[in-house]
């Protein structure tokens, strides 16, 4: 189970007093131009969340239970706040007890895209301009998982008009120093090559947190760390360092002697969770802490971006929004070049911006938590988004710098009239396994804030504009779609005229079918590439070509073509992989059907290519890997055979 940083600060924090006498307050001159990380609200992104069912490699309740193979309940729960389901298309039935509305207790998935699609439209809509994407340790069970999650996020930050990078955390990842290298190198990298990914200075961003800490989980010394550092910058990234409280005037949560490394970062940001718990906490360390550091940044050329976090909910932290409210007065005032909201979607230590469960209607009535209206006072399920959205606008100079918080807990629209019925609902297209829909727009008093997609009475998804394309559907299966509208105060119109459609026969015919292989790595094995989902992948042990994987279509079948993907279809760099084909009848006996020959998989044209293999029937297909320009191994994310 991944490291919680909250665990092995609190007592650090606790540890360490604050005698230093208050300094005054400095002007700040920002070392580097407004840029996607300086002079944004960047927002910490987990993503971390998955359930049983939901397709993703890990196959768990990731980050929901303690015990991640079995269903969250009341004894076996992880997570402190209940999300506000309402605006996500999937849930996943948890071991709860109903709502306190009596809707079932389900739960997202952040392996869905469109979870992610939902949080980054939040992201756009609040005014969290940049996502920084936290990467654990991805070299265990969880990589695969972590890969796919990179991938959506890229997506959404590109469909929403939102930036997005990779974070870094390197907690417990006690061999960071050598493997960190690697996976920039051949993984995450390519995603720089986004529309959608930080740049600052010109320089793509990425983040590391965890080095200092004086911890169990940190052990690197100064050296380590500053090579790490300096490797990044020599790739010519601009690079974020979340550091300790204490970073600059030294205590129990940093390491000593790291005070040079600490001024190779780019950027600053000391993380304090755990650190402070209500206003006056937030005043001391203004005056202690951050007039000092922003005054150290200004003058080694650092850009400071200092956390400011909502409070945890179980804890009675956030007194209605004053506590944030207050970081972001004192963050602003002293002149901080960003702002690092900790954190977006962290529901396991409760510190999470996301909307979340309003009042006890919206959480489970034998969970024992508590909702956003812990102290008495109502609160909106998106209050800290649009606090967080005042916040920024503060920081960008669009409102003035002021003690008082301009955001109400709860907007009184008084709104009780509904948006008009969604007409004209048509298919555009459809094949085994998708329908694209379009339809007329609905009318409001208002403003329509979007739509919901239904098919066969079950929502599959939502819109914010007039079309959608529903996935992951049977092929050969007759659906009937209807479309609502709803506005802001959360009125919702009768459904739209249905659309009935028919989805396309036939398909992949190598889908769930018996594999075998020469050999896999770690947990990338060969099921993995006929598993339908194109975030699990086959490896072939590394070094060592040739490689075979092969796939038993459980009779001899025609077959015209073959198509192969990486994982995910955008996620790695360009890479040509060298292989050929053969077939068998008895998967003994194997015979070439087509020579060995070099196939580029290019992310600009979908990470796919496809084979034509002559005409005929064969039950077994083998492909066998000699090269692979991106990656010592052989890797496919998807096999698929079509007649």
């Amino acid at each position: 189970m991944t490291i919680s940083r909250r665990r092995f600060l609190g007592s650090a924090a606790a540890a360490t007093a604050l005698p230093w006498l208050a300094l005054p307050a400095v002007e700040a001159q920002a070392a580097s131009p407004v840029g996607d990380v300086v002079g944004k609200i960047t927002v910490g992104y987990q993503g971390w969340f998955a359930c049983v069912g939901d397709g993703a490699p890990i196959n768990a309740w990731w980050h929901w239970s303690n015990d991640w193979g079995q269903p969250p309940t009341p004894t076996n729960n992880w997570i402190n706040v209940w999300p506000d389901m309402r605006e996500y298309a999937r849930g996943y039935q948890s071991a709860y007890a109903n709502l306190g509305n009596g809707q079932p207790a389900t739960l997202f998935s952040s392996y869905d895209q469109q979870t992610v699609d939902t949080h980054f439209a939040w992201m756009r809509q609040y005014g969290c301009d940049t996502a920084a994407l936290q990467r654990f340790n991805p070299n265990g069970g969880e990589g695969a998982t972590r890969d796919a999650v990179a991938a959506r996020v890229r997506s959404s930050a590109e469909s929403h008009g939102v930036k997005f990078y990779i974070m870094y955390d390197v907690s417990g990842w006690t061999t960071m120093q050598s493997e960190i290298k690697a996976d920039w190198t051949n993984k995450m990298s390519g995603h720089a090559a986004s529309s959608a990914y930080a740049r600052q200075n010109g320089k793509p961003v990425v983040g590391i947190w965890g080095f200092g800490f004086s911890d169990g989980n940190h052990p690197w010394d100064a050296g380590t760390c500053l090579d790490v550092i300096n490797w990044f910058k020599g790739q010519g990234c601009y690079v974020m360092g979340g550091v300790p409280r204490e970073w600059r005037v030294g205590g129990a949560g940093t390491r000593t002697g790291f005070l040079d490394t600490y001024h190779a970062f780019n950027m600053i940001s000391p993380w304090m969770v755990g650190a402070i718990s209500d206003a006056n906490g937030s005043d001391n360390i203004y005056n202690t802490i951050n007039i000092g550091d922003q005054a150290d940044c200004n003058s080694h050329g650092i850009d400071y971006q200092p956390c400011v976090l909502p409070g945890e909910v179980h804890a009675r932290q956030r007194a209605h929004g004053d506590f944030m409210w207050r970081q972001f007065y004192n963050m602003v005032r002293v002149g901080a070049q960003g702002i690092y909201i900790s954190m977006f979607d962290e529901f396991g230590e409760g510190n999470q911006i996301a909307k979340s469960a309003e009042n006890s209607s919206m959480l489970p009535t034998n969970s024992g938590m508590l909702a956003l209206d812990e102290d008495g006072t109502p609160c909106s399920s998106d209050y800290y988004l649009r606090l967080t959205a005042d916040g920024g606008r503060m920081l960008k100079g669009q409102i003035p710098l002021t003690a008082t918080r301009p955001t109400p807990p709860v907007v009184g629209s008084g709104d009780t009239q509904a948006p008009s019925v969604p007409s004209g609902l048509t298919v555009t297209s459809h094949t085994a396994t998708t329908v694209g829909l379009s339809w007329t727009a609905a009318t409001d008093n208002v403003g329509v804030t979007g739509y919901r997609i239904f098919a066969n009475g079950g929502q599959v998804g939502s819109s914010a504009t007039t079309s959608f394309t529903a996935t992951g559907l049977t092929p050969a299966t007759s659906y009937s779609f209807t479309v609502t509208a709803q506005d802001a105060a959360g009125n919702s119109s009768p459904a739209s005229a249905a659309a009935s459609v028919t989805t396309d026969s036939g398909g992949n015919l190598a889908l769930n079918r018996p594999t075998a292989e020469s050999s896999h790595t770690q947990v990338y094995a060969c099921g993995n590439a006929v598993d339908g989902n194109t975030g699990s992948y086959w490896e072939s042990a590394n070094n060592a070509f040739p490689q075979w994987l092969q796939v038993d279509l459980g009779a001899s079948t025609p077959a015209s073509r073959l198509v192969l993907t990486l994982p995910p279809l955008a996620a790695w760099g360009a890479r040509t992989q060298t292989l050929s084909v053969s077939a068998s009848t008895d998967g003994t006996t194997f015979t070439p059907l087509v020579g060995s020959a070099g196939y580029t998989f290019d992310p600009n044209t979908g990470n796919t290519v496809t084979i034509p293999v002559p005409a005929g029937s064969r039950r077994y297909l083998r492909l066998t890997f000699t090269a692979n320009t991106g990656w010592p191994a052989g890797q496919v994310s998807e096999f698929q055979v079509y007649a």
